[in-house]
């Protein structure tokens, strides 16, 4: 039994205490390659937070796919990956490859279009998107008016924080004025290799269950 596996067995439990069990979903992460974020990938850390995620999208999505991006100052949408193709995916497709930009400064913005473009414009489905947004701080200001641009769309992103820089903006998802519904959510870990996967799925999945509930309200979802 392969590590993802045996992480969807700890997602299942999470799931049925939320209640999420019946729930489709698209699922996406985008994943910080900004020079800080250098050693977390040399490491095998980045590896395994995609390996982690990978166990909620092979539960919630219905060809069990999880979406890739990474970003500094540019951008690459990157292949899909799944329980067949996950080993080793972070060398192969991104380390590996010399045409993804990396280890630059960090702007959020640019990527979070694409993100829209490709959900609302390029695939629009009926099913929720759940966007998982890995970053290790400075995250800039101007990812304002994509959340609140997104706030009566399908799509919640929840943001994690990793190690110990400057999470201001992030903060200031649960005040951000302005929205349809409060489509956001942030948590921090200082060193996400030493929290379980317990607890990891218990906060990852921590707001999404009212999210869902108050955009059926509001005929955001159907």
């Amino acid at each position: 039994m392969n590590t993802v596996s045996l992480m969807k067995n700890k997602v299942r439990v999470v799931l049925e205490k939320k209640e999420l069990t019946k729930v489709v979903a698209r699922v996406g992460v985008v994943l910080d390659i900004s020079g800080s974020m250098r050693k977390l990938y040399r490491e095998g850390t980045v590896q395994k937070v995609v390996e982690r995620i990978l166990a909620v999208a092979s539960l919630f999505d219905d060809d069990g796919a999880l979406d890739v991006w990474v970003y500094d100052n540019e951008f690459s949408r990157l292949p899909s990956v799944t329980e067949k193709d996950f080993v080793d995916y972070v060398n192969q497709k991104i380390l590996n490859d010399d045409s993804i930009h990396k280890f630059g400064r960090n702007d959020e913005p640019q990527v979070m279009k694409d993100v829209l473009q490709k959900y609302l414009k390029e695939e629009p489905i009926d099913s929720p998107v759940f966007l998982v947004f890995l970053n290790d701080g400075g995250c800039k200001s101007g990812i304002k008016k994509y959340i609140v641009s997104s706030s009566d769309k399908p799509i919640f992103w929840q943001f994690i924080g990793i190690g110990n820089s400057n999470f201001d903006v992030l903060k200031k998802l649960d005040t951000m004025e302005g929205r349809v519904v409060d489509n956001a959510n942030f948590f921090h870990f200082d060193d996400i290799e030493t929290v379980s996967d317990e607890q990891l799925y218990d906060q990852l999945l921590d707001e999404f269950p009212n999210w869902l509930k108050e955009a059926k309200e509001k005929h955001i979802l159907r």
